[in-house]
């Protein structure tokens, strides 16, 4: 399931390429300005296809307002986006992975895909066809997930355990032990049962359904 409407996802791939290559220079590390990015409300608005963020403002004034929103020094750099640095590429492809699984950002960097990650990749990708590097990604958040279920993962990221879960849901402790195993497909689950999880984690419901559902 994508994450918005097509018609918006090149002006947010350029964006987003422009805001990360802008923010790490200016934030003096790609990774911290990309933490930063995923911890502020600008991310969720741009997760949802908010036209005001992904195609409103240009990627210079998205990352600016990151910076701002997070307390970050303000900036005092020449910058002119050339398309060609490993960042504006990593930024590219994030926001088309973004959109073509329709999970957060923060998933996203919690399954492995982080901009050291795509940094790495970039010698080898960044003249790949984006269905090819999508392929490539798509396997590292498919592995990433296997070993690490989302459930399990958004429970520890809340501090519970899995007692505490299902007294604060009404989910059966057993159930959510065989979520947290694989012994269940948590997708197949009611969706009154997964909207009661995401809400008391305070997470998505996609955050809790496994990558493979979204190719």
């Amino acid at each position: 399931m994508n994450a918005y409407s097509k018609i918006y996802l090149e002006d947010a791939m350029n964006n987003l390429a422009v805001m990360l290559d802008y923010g790490g220079i200016a934030d003096g590390d790609p990774q911290r300005f990309f933490d930063r990015f995923v911890v502020s409300s600008i991310s969720k608005q741009f997760e949802k296809g908010n036209p005001k963020y992904i195609a409103g403002h240009s990627g210079v004034e998205l990352a600016e307002l990151v910076l701002k929103s997070t307390g970050a020094p303000k900036a005092d750099i020449t910058y002119s986006p050339s398309g060609r640095s490993p960042e504006y590429w990593s930024g590219w492809v994030l926001a088309y992975l973004q959109w073509h699984t329709g999970i957060s950002f923060e998933q996203l960097l919690n399954q492995g895909i982080d901009i050291n990650s795509l940094i790495r990749l970039y010698p080898t990708l960044h003249e790949t066809d984006i269905t090819k590097v999508l392929a490539v990604l798509l396997e590292i958040l498919e592995r990433n997930s296997n070993d690490h279920p989302p459930l399990k993962r958004q429970r520890k990221l809340a501090g519970l355990t899995q007692k505490q879960l299902a007294e604060h849901t009404g989910v059966k402790i057993r159930m959510i032990q065989a979520y947290e195993q694989n012994d269940q497909d948590i997708s197949k689950a009611e969706a009154s049962t997964v909207l009661k999880l995401a809400r008391c984690l305070g997470c998505s419901v996609e955050d809790l359904i496994f990558v493979s559902h979204f190719i």
